[in-house]
């Protein structure tokens, strides 16, 4: 399955205001607030998801549409840690998921899953990284 859409839910929102927000905002169109079913935690100074089949384990952030999908990834992906060769040892990995949107419509989109263990981070409960 593949996607043109990404899901952001941390340091990637336009409201953060980094370089790789800005980069993320020059090569997409954003499509809507919404959000996806996972579980969200602070890691660091960054959040990560974990996907979730919970209808009550909401995650909030934003849907883009990537205008170059391969050149966008390759920033992207060296920026959250992810490697499609080597997942494994990834701190991130990129899947696809079902985004829900404020205007009641469904996307399927890629979104960057934490990809080590979970156990000694806080989750955020509220599923907003950004409050």
């Amino acid at each position: 399955m593949s996607s043109n859409y990404l899901f952001v839910y941390g340091t990637l929102q336009k409201d953060v205001d980094n370089d790789m927000s800005r980069f993320l905002s020059i090569n997409s169109e954003v499509k809507g607030k919404g959000y996806i079913l996972g579980k969200l935690y602070k890691i660091s100074w960054f959040p990560g998801v974990i996907l979730s089949d919970l209808k009550e384990d909401k995650v909030f952030g934003t849907l883009f549409k990537l205008k170059d999908v391969n050149a966008t990834f390759k920033v992207l992906d060296a920026y959250e840690g992810f490697d499609a060769h080597n997942v494994e040892s990834s701190l991130f990995k990129r899947e696809i998921t079902t985004a829900f949107l404020e205007n009641k419509t469904t996307i399927n989109t890629w979104v960057y899953i934490y990809n080590q263990p979970v156990e000694n981070s806080e989750r955020i409960l509220s599923g907003n990284f950004l409050i």
